[in-house]
């Protein structure tokens, strides 16, 4: 019975691969939406994964720390958590990042809208990304406005601080602090247009950036993440597998 069980189980996900892959052969406006099991498989771990950073030395639970308010009171600590967790610079595009890129360079991909940090869609080849939460590769000061990289904050020690001596802020969206409006209205314009909306590697249960969903109108809605998601319902396509697994499946 249970061998059975594993053979239907089976069946039942080659046939919605074979469905996605169709969808994908057949449209050339393909928008993507993923989250941070796109960036896990890539060897960072999700901040919010029972074994991920709250098995930590820290003090603080990691919201508390990526705050705006930490941020502005407790800098040093701040920067001690996020030079440990949060700069996985050495991490290399996965299966995902990689078919995303070459289905955008075939004209089918129109854009993709990410709630990760790490920049490896643009790593990969991706040239459209809607970054939703900035970026840990653009960094500036706070006093001047001069840009530096990543790896100056990975190297500095304490506070970083600008030539200038003003302080240095990582361009990522903190807990308290609001999205970008043009970058979320770009996303938003490109899910309402999408043919094909693709959802991956996310829980959708970080707001607002879980309410895009809302703006798509099409019929070939696809989530595609390893757990059920609250929005499952919603969908016209579920496959709980691994995002790299099932790109590397279809595409």
């Amino acid at each position: 019975m249970i061998l059975r069980g594993i053979i239907l189980e089976g069946a039942e996900q080659m046939e919605k691969s074979e469905l996605l892959r169709q969808w994908i052969a057949d449209s050339d406006n393909i928008v993507f939406f993923g989250g941070a099991g796109v960036s896990t498989e890539s060897g960072i771990p999700d901040f919010r994964s029972v074994d991920g950073l709250y098995h930590q030395k820290y003090d603080y639970p990691p919201e508390t720390i990526l705050s705006h308010t930490f941020y502005m009171e407790k800098t040093e600590e701040f920067y001690r958590f996020y030079r440990d967790k949060m700069l996985a610079l050495d991490a290399k595009p996965n299966a995902a990042h990689l078919k995303l890129a070459e289905l955008e360079a075939k004209g089918k991909l129109k854009a993709v809208v990410t709630q990760n940090i790490d920049g490896l869609h643009q790593a990969a080849g991706s040239k459209n990304v809607l970054e939703l939460h900035g970026s840990v590769h653009r960094n500036y000061c706070r006093k001047c406005g001069k840009l530096y990289d990543a790896q100056y904050i990975k190297n500095s020690a304490g506070v970083p601080m600008c030539s200038c001596g003003g302080q240095i802020k990582p361009d990522v969206v903190l807990y308290e602090e609001g999205l970008d409006s043009s970058t979320m209205q770009a996303a938003i314009h490109a899910i309402s247009q999408a043919e094909v909306l693709i959802i991956g590697g996310t829980s959708l249960a970080v707001y607002p950036a879980a309410g895009l969903i809302d703006y798509y109108r099409g019929n070939k809605l696809v989530l595609i993440n390893k757990s059920a998601t609250p929005l499952d319902s919603r969908a016209d396509l579920v496959i709980q597998a691994p995002i790299g697994e099932v790109f590397s499946a279809v595409c």
